[in-house]
């Protein structure tokens, strides 16, 4: 049926770092203050097409209300050069600017912990990829049906990687 999801079957470790991404951004939401929650909450809605068309309509009717006055004998609420759509644009854009950053900072900390995550599954990795390259090397050298010959290239890549000379290389690099 076209209503029911595809059976989506996954490996076990798939469907464990599936769970756990969504985990950390589960546990990123729920450390969120309730300020902070709706920050987001009225970012968003800012982000989209409609406010825009909403901002636009606003500012035209104000402009048009302004103009429009004189001619029904009314007093214009905010003549022209319209000094109070000018204040009033630049506070809200003001409002806009801090919601976009707090918004913006509450990301970046996701971000930080998504780029630690990655760090660490990476020198995990590296590890676990050098445990298999010594335990290949181990297995040529012990397999009578295998020629045994030297590799220093396999003997340097069994060696897993000093995470802290990396990282002093990384930064002397980035001092060049």
């Amino acid at each position: 049926m076209a209503d029911e999801p595809p059976d989506t079957k996954f490996p076990d470790h798939v469907d464990k770092a599936v769970r756990s991404v969504a985990q950390l951004h589960c546990e990123h939401r729920q450390r969120a203050t309730t300020p902070q929650r709706t920050v987001n909450r009225i970012a968003a809605l800012m982000g989209r097409p409609r406010f825009v068309v909403i901002a636009v309509v606003i500012t035209a009717m104000w402009i048009g209300a302004s103009l429009t006055a004189p001619g029904f004998g009314l007093r214009p609420i905010d003549p022209p050069p319209f000094p109070w759509l000018t204040i009033a644009a630049t506070l809200f854009s003001l409002l806009l600017v801090m919601l976009v950053l707090v918004a913006q900072r509450h990301e970046d900390e996701l971000n930080a912990h998504r780029d630690t995550l990655t760090l660490e599954l990476a020198i995990l990795i590296e590890h676990k990829i050098a445990k298999v390259i010594q335990l290949l090397e181990e297995l040529r050298r012990d397999s009578p049906q295998v020629h045994d010959r030297d590799d220093p290239q396999a003997k340097q890549m069994a060696e897993p990687a000093d995470t802290g000379s990396v990282l002093d290389a990384v930064r002397a690099n980035d001092e060049r």
